[in-house]
């Protein structure tokens, strides 16, 4: 399969020249050699694939498609050729051909992958701190040991269906990545080269050999395990390695003196806990959720342990003698467990530590195998033995070995204890109101109230075995009033003895709730367990912020700036109460779900909103975009961090609360203006069965994406309230017209001053994520596909209301910005999306032969039915790999 990088000597000569002929032209002859190299190898590859598997006239039939998309582009084809030549082919070579665009933008993610990594390590010089590091977080909070000390981030996994890819085809796309790594490595020689390639070949084999599409639908289970891949892979190796970013940024010496930085991550997971809609997740699924989470924490902790010990070579007394204290508790070892310490000291004569640490190795290994006679009870028991024995290194002179690979251990320890993450429950309040009325009439209860008891009970389990902090936070969505969060605690209540320990959240979704947010507060400190949790936890209080549904309700702009407004009152309301209050942001990875740069939406958080303290859900396929690689992982949580601690300082709050302050009002004119244009057009009679036609949103429930359902109900929508908030982002990503991410926002700017929007752009963060989001959502809607689309619905209205708010929104966006063109200040980002949007387009019009089909009305018989569905499905796949977004 040819791609992006041709090799054509003519292209070459035009990128030497600086000839530019058009945008996507432009962006093809700036891209980087380094990566055209990959992308050409890795698309010749493919090709190769396609044409040994498929025939040399598959290949043909793809190599017309991207020739003619890309000529469309140029206006030398039009749409309807392109329909028509989709059309010509029968449907098993139209899915052939799809699977073949979907392998292909596998690849460019990960060629564009490589690329991010190389030049993340060329940047790092070590001449000064890399921008957006901890390092240059601390050089510009000039070391305040206050906000420094008060750093809190809690990042959130949850099972949101938004991870478009089977497991099976990301671990096919990791062992080409190795390879790629292998094949491009300067130290390799022409023959281990020429064996990387064949390597690269045999797994570019294999990626097209695997059914891109899930047989069976995911159980929350599946979910969990899928998440644990992060875990094993980057999550357990990268948070020790951000810890010592932090403690080098401190102070000079780190790994040969005690650390300055303490563990300031703690990870969450919804997986497994959040039943809010998901009749799947119940209280066993909840139990053995946090029975694989603390199988996989251990694992990865004996095995740190048993490598860190078996490199603790060093000679006591000769070199590096034991304290008293860790001879006594090696004496005592042998007291207790015979057998195993004179095996370990025989293999080790002479090396005390390395004797303790494999010891300890041994005891981690039986807590995971529940052998009660040599377990640790708690991890605060297993950090006192760690310490142990990095007290004895430090005395014994040995600074480097108590303080390098040891600590990270403590960190990783510290960090996961032996729950990984803190399981929370999620649930509806309804669904705790009906219960309590059953509860307290008496009588037989039905199965969901059972249900409801069975959870509280499990957590009382879960709190006995491995502690509160590994589940505790109860989260309900919904909450109207202070009575949703005491039913909560009246039903745990009810447990007796066994009333497990509960800090519960509320959730504040809709507009409404998030105006009464403040009220709903001050009902609660009227509750009893509420002081009580305040007056034992420090007065620590969570609230949870919507992102999601609040902005399939009021739109993407009236939505943030609602959003805000929250945030702000609730940091007042804090303030006025002496409550340390943490703000959990259930953002999306979409932006029509709150999506967008984590570190650029901190920083634009209301003032004393986060107080050095970020709380915030990774989703879907965010999880593995952020936690595919360790590179990208330790750059993503060190962004999120070093945001945390500027949004944190006085002069940045100050500077965010006067220009808030300032354009009070014109950001009230954006939000009624949008807000209404949005009303308007999803609250009109007949929008969500015409949303329906549109958009694949029926097939995409069978994408068999996750365990949750997609939607509230049974059939088609009748009302946006019926629709879940990310198969509503999906689906219309999937149409190319991306309408969450910025409809009415051009409505709402039409409502303002021009100048007054620019001056708002330039000083008030909020204001420039606002419409910086918007942009990059513009960029990658694409008008004349979007027509196509629209066109299946038979609402001329609606179409033509959709496509004038489009224009409005792009011209209003541009003239705040200043910019020519969408993404002109983001020049990576745009000849990502330009170099892409052609070969998304081939996608689109083969979704399209499939969707006009279905949407016909005309007799099918069922393996028609069945490859259409299937073509549907696959270019489902490819689409949201090539715009890298779903839900």
């Amino acid at each position: 399969m040819s791609s992006i990088a041709s090799s054509d000597a003519s292209q070459q000569a035009e990128r030497r020249t600086g000839n530019r002929t058009g945008d996507r032209q432009s962006a093809r002859l700036e891209m980087p050699d380094e990566l055209r190299a990959d992308v050409r190898l890795l698309g010749e590859l493919l090709g190769q694939v396609i044409a040994e598997q498929g025939g040399p006239d598959l290949l043909d039939d793809v190599e017309r498609l991207r020739h003619a998309v890309i000529a469309a582009r140029r206006g030398e084809v039009t749409g309807d050729e392109i329909t028509e030549l989709v059309s010509s082919w029968p449907l098993a070579r139209a899915v052939q051909i799809a699977r073949a665009f979907t392998c292909y933008f596998h690849l460019v993610n990960l060629a564009e992958e490589h690329y991010r990594i190389r030049i993340l390590n060329q940047r790092d010089t070590g001449e000064a701190p890399l921008r957006e590091s901890l390092a240059d977080a601390v050089r510009q909070v000039d070391g305040d040991s206050e906000i420094i000390e008060g750093l809190e981030l809690h990042p959130v996994l949850t099972a949101h269906p938004t991870e478009a890819r089977r497991r099976a085809v990301v671990t096919a796309i990791q062992r080409i990545s190795a390879r790629l790594w292998e094949h491009a490595d300067p130290t390799r020689g022409a023959s281990a080269r020429e064996e990387a390639r064949r390597r690269l070949l045999e797994e570019i084999d294999i990626l097209w050999r695997t059914a891109q599409l899930r047989a069976t639908k995911l159980d929350p289970l599946d979910e969990v395990r899928t998440a644990m891949a992060a875990f094993d892979e980057t999550i357990f190796r990268a948070v020790p390695a951000i810890y010592r970013s932090l403690d080098a940024a401190l102070a000079p010496g780190t790994g040969a003196r005690p650390p300055r930085s303490r563990a300031f991550i703690r990870y969450g997971s919804w997986i497994g806990g959040d039943r809010d809609g998901n009749p799947y997740v119940t209280a066993k699924v909840t139990r053995e959720a946090i029975q694989i989470q603390s199988e996989h924490v251990l694992a990865a902790l004996e095995a740190a342990t048993t490598r860190i010990g078996r490199t603790l070579t060093v000679a006591s007394p000769l070199t590096t003698p034991a304290s008293a204290e860790l001879r006594a508790a090696l004496s005592e070892a042998e007291n207790e467990h015979p057998a195993l310490a004179s095996e370990i000291a025989t293999r080790s004569p002479s090396e005390p530590h390395r004797q303790w640490l494999l010891y300890v190795a041994a005891r981690i290994e039986a807590t995971r195998r529940r052998d009660l006679d040599l377990a640790y009870l708690s991890p605060n028991d297993l950090l006192l033995d760690l310490r142990l024995a990095q007290d004895s290194l430090a005395a014994a002179g040995a600074p480097r070995q108590a303080y390098g690979e040891l600590q990270h251990l403590i960190w990783q320890v510290e960090t996961f204890g032996f729950h990984l993450a803190e399981l929370e429950v999620r649930q509806h309040s309804a669904v705790h109101a009906a219960a309590l009325a059953e509860v307290r009439a008496g009588g037989e209860l039905s199965e969901r109230t059972e249900e409801v008891l069975a959870t509280l009970r499990v957590i009382s389990w879960i709190q006995e075995r491995f502690g509160v902090a590994a589940c505790s936070r109860y989260v309900v969505s919904f909450t109207r009033g202070s009575d949703d969060v005491a039913a909560v605690y009246e039903l745990a209540a009810t447990l007796g003895p066994r009333t497990p320990v509960l800090d519960v959240v509320p959730l504040f979704e809709s507009g409404e709730d998030l105006d009464h947010a403040p009220a709903v507060l001050d009902g609660m400190l009227e509750l009893p367990e509420v002081r009580a949790r305040l007056d034992a936890n420090g007065r620590r209080l969570e609230v949870m912020l919507g992102y999601s549904d609040s902005a399939k309700e009021l739109g993407p702009a009236a939505a943030t700036l609602r959003l805000y407004d929250a945030q702000a009152a609730l940091a007042a309301w804090a303030a006025e109460h002496d409550v340390r209050l943490t703000l959990f942001h259930g953002r999306g990875g979409a932006l029509g779900r709150g999506g967008g740069p984590a570190n650029r939406a901190v920083l634009a958080q209301a003032p004393g909103s986060v107080a050095g303290r970020f709380k915030v859900t990774e989703q879907g396929e965010v999880i593995f975009a952020r936690y595919g690689h360790l590179a990208i992982a330790r750059r993503h949580i060190e962004q999120v961090a070093s945001a945390v601690l500027l949004a944190s300082t006085p002069s940045v709050e100050a500077r965010t609360a006067t220009a808030a302050a300032r354009f009070r009002t014109v950001a009230e004119q954006v939000a009624r203006a949008s807000e209404r244009a949005y009303r308007a057009l999803v609250e009109a009679p007949g929008f969500p069965e015409w949303f329906g036609l549109v958009s694949p949103l029926e097939e995409i429930g069978s994408l068999r994406l996750g365990s949750r359902p997609a939607r509230r109900g049974l059939g088609a929508p009748r009302s946006l309230d019926d629709l879940r908030a990310i198969p509503w982002v999906f689906s219309w990503t999937q149409t190319r017209v991306n309408l969450p991410g910025w409809y009415g926002l051009g409505s709402g700017l039409a409502a303002a001053s021009p100048d007054e929007l620019r001056e708002a752009y330039r000083e008030w963060p909020l204001f420039a994520s606002l419409l910086d989001n918007a942009e990059m959502s513009l960029a990658k809607t694409d008008r004349s596909i979007a027509e196509r689309y629209l066109a299946l619905g038979g609402r001329e209205d609606f179409a033509a209301q959709v496509l004038e708010e489009y224009d409005r929104t792009r011209e209003l966006v541009l003239s705040v910005t200043g910019h020519s063109r969408l993404l002109e200040n983001r020049r990576v980002l745009s000849r990502a999306v330009q170099l892409r949007d052609p070969y998304v387009d081939a996608l689109s019009h083969l979704q399209l032969r499939a969707l006009r089909a279905l949407r016909s009305g005309a007799p099918l018989d069922d393996d028609a039915r069945d490859r259409l569905e299937t073509l549907l499905l696959l270019t489902v796949n490819g689409v949201a790999a090539g715009l890298q977004n779903t839900g």
